[in-house]
């Protein structure tokens, strides 16, 4: 967290987001029509993150406003994306001291814009609009380097640093504050179908560049170290280093 604002609470978050753009579009006049769009003419969190994840799954073919109205949609009956979106946000206010803007990771930064393309794109695969689910996840790989698949459940409160290089396959499960640097696989050992990728447990650590393989547990608190290959349960509150993941 930047020295030069605040760290907002989750009832002064947007509000706090707001009062920045307006500051930032005064500094920053290139970029007013982005801070107004995104920030400064809608009325929410869930507004803004309409904005921003139509902007990522836009392209020639499906344009910006078809795309508006599908995650409009999307958010409209799904207001759990907008919870969620919000508990991320101020993980990464409260932990991230790269942060100039308390709007910076809404607007700028790939691992947390990937992770709300993924939320929209799993209300849709939920909904049975795998296509569309689909679609998003091939959009955010292409614009982030982060590839998960849209039936990958992920809780609230995630921070996922840089993005690139991330990879969550689809029958993994991460739940609430649970850290992953850039180069995460979350992946199978090669049995083809069924419940084959690992579940990662509250407020667990993963450091870049880990690879946790196969239907095995990650448990509470746990620290992966970077780099780390782990094919074996790791215990809550433990820590595991190096490539064949020994505790430590």
């Amino acid at each position: 967290m930047s020295e030069a604002w605040t760290e907002p609470s989750s009832d002064t978050l947007w509000p706090t987001l707001v009062e920045s753009a307006r500051s930032a579009a005064r500094r920053n006049p290139l970029l007013t029509p982005l801070y107004r769009r995104c920030l400064l003419e809608v009325d929410d969190l869930a507004g803004a993150l309409v904005e921003i994840v139509s902007e990522d799954l836009a392209t020639a073919e499906v344009a910006f406003a078809e795309c508006h109205a599908a995650v409009a949609a999307g958010l409209a009956a799904h207001p759990e994306i907008a919870a969620a979106a919000a508990r991320d946000l101020l993980v990464l206010l409260r932990e991230d001291a790269a942060i100039p803007e308390p709007f910076s990771p809404l607007l700028f930064f790939p691992g947390y814009r990937a992770l709300q393309c993924h939320r929209v794109a799993h209300a849709w695969w939920r909904a049975g609009l795998t296509d569309l689910a689909s679609f998003a996840q091939y959009r955010a790989a292409h614009a982030f380097a982060a590839d998960i698949h849209p039936a990958a459940q992920l809780g609230a409160g995630l921070f996922i640093d840089h993005g690139a290089g991330i990879v969550i396959g689809e029958t993994a499960v991460v739940e609430d504050d649970v850290t992953l640097f850039h180069g995460v696989t979350l992946g199978g050992t090669g049995k083809l179908s069924g419940d084959r990728h690992p579940k990662i447990r509250r407020g667990a650590f993963l450091g870049a560049g880990c690879c946790v393989l196969g239907n095995i547990e990650v448990g509470e608190r746990a620290r992966v170290g970077a780099g780390a290959v782990v094919t074996h349960p790791v215990a809550a509150d433990s820590t595991v280093l190096g490539p064949r993941a020994a505790p430590r």
